[in-house]
Parts: C-alpha cells; structure tokens; sequence
C-alpha cells in the first residue's frame, strides 16, 4: 500500500460502491464481527498483552479530534487530520504496548483502581475486502460502539462513536491494521483516555 493511501485509509467510504451482498461478504463478516467481539471481551477482562497478540506490528491507531463547523463543511473540517494537526491519539503498536505496561505496573495514576468497562460493538459493515501484494487479505470495516467506564466509586463515562478499521487475515490470524476512532463530542466529558477503543 502507498504511502498516501496508508495516510487516508481507512476513511469513510460513504461515495464507495456497495460491497455485493454475497456468500463471501456474509462469511467475512461473521469473521470480523467474531474478531471484535473477542477483542472487546478482550479488553473489558483487562487482558492486555493477549489484546496486543491481535495487533499488527505496523498498526496505526488514531482518533482525530472533531470540531463543531458551518454547513457545507464537515467533510473538509470537521475532523482533525493525521500527520497534519493535533489528535487525541496517532500511535503505533509499540506506544500502545507501552501503556498497557504502565496499565499493568499497578501504579497508574488515572488507572489505580482499574476502570470497570463494558464495550458494546454493533453496526458492523465490511467496505473492501482486498489482497495485498504479499496475498494477505485485508478487509475494511466500519462499526459503531458504545462504551461505558466506571472509575473509582461515582464517576461514569460514555464514549459513542464510530470505528473505521482495517483488518488483515495472516498465518496467526485476524490482525488489527488500521483503526480510526470517531468520539462524537467536540470537547471531551471525561477526566482522561485511558481505555482503548
């Protein structure tokens, strides 16, 4: 994959031609959903360093920050851009690493206690489904969440949006690529972001 295209995808493919709805799309995407399903449980069940397994090791992991924009401009405003202007995360596989260790050290200051967390996942869509040049099949996905946190005694997050990923099949199996986050608020409600989405 190009360089230009790694810096754009996956984006909302809402203009993109709609994938036929064949016995291929149904069987992938009973994959993909299963993929994402074992890695909320994952994630809710605090269990890391099996969660960094399902990574690839050239993931990009962003969520841009959304800003509130005249009609007529969302699509060239809304969203902050990667690489071009601030974000709330543009990480890699080893930053993420790194902080699920700091997690599991048992002295984070915003994770000590651990946050009680519920995913929901749903809306689950294939939009490509691909062959890289190595015969690596790569799917482009888009679903919705919705998360609750728990922290301490009384504070209580929600997080709703949109995840926009890419997922590639290897000889380990389903791996996570690419994942762009959507948090539908412009100005963020809770105290930090620790949890991963």
């Amino acid at each position: 994959m190009s360089e230009t295209a790694e810096a754009t995808a996956p984006a909302p493919a809402a203009a993109a031609p709609r994938l036929a709805r064949d016995a291929r799309y149904y069987d992938t995407r009973r994959e993909i959903e299963e993929f994402l399903y074992d890695e909320a449980n994952l994630l809710d069940e605090r269990r890391f360093t099996e969660w960094l397994d399902t990574l690839a090791d050239d993931l990009r992991y962003f969520m841009p920050m959304e800003y509130n924009v005249k009609y007529g401009e969302h699509a060239k405003h809304e969203f902050t851009r990667r690489e071009q202007h601030m974000s709330w995360f543009n990480e890699g596989k080893w930053s993420i690493g790194k902080r699920c260790e700091q997690i599991l050290t048992g002295v984070h200051w915003a994770e000590e206690p651990l946050s009680r967390v519920c995913r929901l996942v749903s809306n689950v869509q294939l939009k490509a489904i691909e062959t890289s040049a190595a015969g690596e099949v790569e799917v482009d996905v888009s679903s919705r969440f919705l998360i609750y946190q728990n922290r301490c005694e009384y504070e209580e997050y929600f997080f709703v949006g949109d995840r926009f990923d890419r997922i590639r099949r290897t000889a380990d199996g389903w791996k996570l690529a690419q994942r762009e986050i959507r948090i539908h608020q412009n100005v963020l409600l809770a105290k930090n972001l620790t949890i991963f989405f």
